[in-house]
């Protein structure tokens, strides 16, 4: 691992996407208030959580971007719904950012050269 790597990172937001009908009728199967955590690279679910393939094929582009700093003025700051890609549903998702997290360049990168112990594994060492 290359001298000072670990000091090197980069913030994460961690993530809440909720389903939100707001009175508009699902064709798919969304249930008002259920949802599930992006936390760095993992999405959590709670037991018994289900989420459509296709809504989480909308949702999957958006949130890495997401977890990022961004301008206040970006729409990816201001805009937190997503519908769920069946024109006729009524069906929307709301992301909200929580917490940040820290990730360090040498817990999450490829390179060899710039390895050290993966960040999932930091906290059992």
């Amino acid at each position: 691992m290359q001298e000072g790597t670990e000091s090197r990172g980069f913030w994460l937001y961690d993530l809440k996407v909720e389903t939100v009908l707001d009175g508009r009728t699902p064709v798919c199967r969304h249930i008002e208030g259920e949802s599930f955590l992006v936390e760095g690279e993992t999405l959590v679910f709670e037991p018994g959580t289900r989420v459509s393939m296709y809504a989480l094929t909308a949702l999957m582009p958006l949130l890495p971007a997401k977890q990022r700093m961004t301008d206040p003025n970006d729409w990816i700051s201001t805009d937190a719904e997503v519908a769920c890609p069946d024109p006729h549903c009524g069906g929307r998702f709301r992301i909200t950012r929580l917490d940040k997290r820290w990730f360090t360049h040498a817990a999450t990168t490829g390179q060899p050269e710039a390895r050290g112990t993966p960040y999932w594994q930091e906290d059992s060492a």
